[in-house]
């Protein structure tokens, strides 16, 4: 069975940093890539970030793409995503999610098919 699960939010004080985990599969991480998204209340999905399955090249998307680092384990079998210098405007539910394909990863929503639950960051002081 596919899935996706995600952990590492929580609350964090403004300048901060997290890192979130997205853990799966060997067989996802061989063959599928992999997207982190974001939707903040009121808001729709955000792309982010995502990882090719083929040679892990990463691309970065929102305006968070100067704080944000996409990496893979896949001994672990786990991808991560390292946040800094979080922003009251970065709360939000983040996603992870697969896209049916492992070359040339997409922004967009639609082109992934399964997603994760969803962890919290709230960033506040």
């Amino acid at each position: 069975q596919v899935q996706l699960v995600e952990s590492g939010g929580g609350l964090v004080q403004p300048g901060g940093s997290l890192r979130l985990s997205c853990e799966t599969s060997k067989f996802v991480l061989d063959y599928y890539n992999i997207g982190w998204f974001r939707q903040a209340p009121g808001k729709g999905r955000e792309g982010i970030s995502c990882i090719t399955a083929r040679d892990s090249t990463t691309s970065y998307f929102s305006s968070m793409k100067d704080r944000v680092t996409m990496s893979r384990d896949m001994a672990k079998m786990t991808v991560y995503l390292e946040m800094n210098g979080l922003k009251p405007e970065d709360t939000a539910v983040y996603y992870c999610a697969i896209e049916n394909k492992n070359l040339d990863c997409s922004s967009t929503e639609d082109q992934y098919t399964v997603w994760g639950q969803g962890t919290q960051v709230t960033v506040s002081s």
